[in-house]
């Protein structure tokens, strides 16, 4: 295994108790635009091939008999009608076909692989050994595409508009007040699979660990509606330990414990399980960390780039030079009201650490999760697992 280079910053920064969609409401698209993949298209799209060659299928399918449900068609039809509106939940649906860019499937192929590189249990019964396809139990497989489902349940879920911050440009407010009903009721569908999916694997504690998984996703977005809630999408005085804590929440508890359930299902250990909870715990930090840097490496991009005030380049930036020293530079960055030229803040926390900081964090993170692996034996599905953290951490 190799480490990634990092300074000593990182250090500082894992004080600490710890998308891949950027979509949401309106206030929420002006202030984060960008949602590429965590490195370059062609590099990124090989090592997603190679992971899934190494399971068995392309992951990327792997919600697909959900999607493709006589109930779930018929509220696609009724989508339909959102058509010539700016509803993100069209956003989202176009997501599903055009998965290439986003990743959607991730979790559930990072599930797969921990799965596979744990490798069975030789101390559980003959029957559940029998239940093994390609190195993978069958009842991982459902556990990931259950963690799928969870997933794309809050995605859809997240597509619910403020009516009140509509103008007519978005759309007819009686459609965009349907498209949010169409949000609501197909999430809610979508989450009721998953949540039969899971009682069908048939063990408590399983249960018991995705359900915390859930009810902490659900706190994660409250925190983060709380902060869009906010005059220009600022926080308070919030450091890196509290974004980390509040990203735990919202992007990695449930990859985290979806890993650690998978470990049970195998009867491992509680030390194997732990391992498998790390990786998947920091794996998705340097993913979510690489996300927000984008903006501040990615080259020839055209027009302004918008970013998350809240993001961790920002909020690095904000915790080195101070708190009064950051309102100043919004102050100046600001067209006219609430309005930010967002070229010239940008340009500022460039100037300053909180990019190299945040970078530092990721490879720390990535790190993190590479020695979480040191516990599985050498195989393809470990080194898989380490090229999607070398994926994640990698800067051009």
């Amino acid at each position: 295994m190799r480490l990634l280079w990092l300074s000593p910053f990182a250090r500082c920064c894992s004080r600490a108790f710890l998308q891949f969609w950027a979509g949401g409401g309106k206030a929420r698209q002006q202030r984060c635009l960008f949602s590429g993949s965590p490195t370059s298209a062609s590099h990124w799209s090989k090592v997603v091939s190679d992971a899934e060659k190494i399971v068995g299928y392309p992951t990327s399918f792997m919600s697909l008999r959900c999607l493709l449900s006589d109930e779930l068609s018929n509220i696609a039809m009724q989508v339909r009608k959102l058509v010539g509106t700016k509803h993100p939940l069209l956003n989202t649906a176009r997501g599903f076909v055009y998965d290439s860019r986003n990743n959607l499937q991730m979790r559930g192929l990072v599930v797969l692989l921990v799965s596979k590189a744990a490798g069975p249990n030789n101390k559980a019964d003959n029957s559940l050994q029998k239940d093994m396809i390609s190195g993978i139990y069958s009842s991982q497989r459902s556990l990931a595409e259950v963690t799928e489902l969870i997933h794309t349940a809050f995605l859809v879920h997240r597509g619910i508009v403020n009516i009140g911050e509509l103008t007519s440009l978005d759309g007819p407010l009686k459609d965009m007040q349907f498209g949010n009903k169409m949000a609501v009721l197909s999430g809610d569908f979508l989450l009721a699979n998953a949540c039969t999916g899971l009682a069908q694997l048939q063990n408590t504690k399983v249960v018991e660990i995705m359900s915390s998984a859930i009810g902490e996703l659900v706190q994660g977005i409250y925190y983060e509606n709380s902060n869009l809630a906010k005059e220009n999408g600022l926080t308070d005085d919030t450091g890196i330990s509290t974004w980390e804590e509040q990203i735990f929440l919202s992007h990695s508890a449930l990859l985290a414990k979806s890993c650690q359930a998978a470990m049970e299902l195998a009867k491992h250990d509680a030390g194997i399980q732990n391992m498998a909870f790390k990786y998947g715990k920091h794996m998705s930090m340097s993913h979510k960390l690489n996300v927000d840097i984008q903006p501040f490496v990615k080259e020839n991009c055209n027009g302004t780039v918008a970013f998350d005030l809240n993001s961790a380049p920002v909020v690095l930036h904000q915790e080195i030079i101070g708190r009064e020293a950051w309102m100043k530079q919004i102050r100046e960055a600001q067209i006219k009201g609430s309005l930010i030229d967002y070229t010239k803040l940008q340009d500022a926390i460039k100037a300053g650490k909180g990019v190299t900081s945040a970078i530092d964090l990721c490879r720390f993170h990535g790190n993190r999760a590479l020695e979480a692996l040191e516990c599985f034996p050498p195989s393809e599905a470990r080194s898989a697992l380490e090229n999607i953290v070398y994926a994640v951490t990698r800067f051009s």
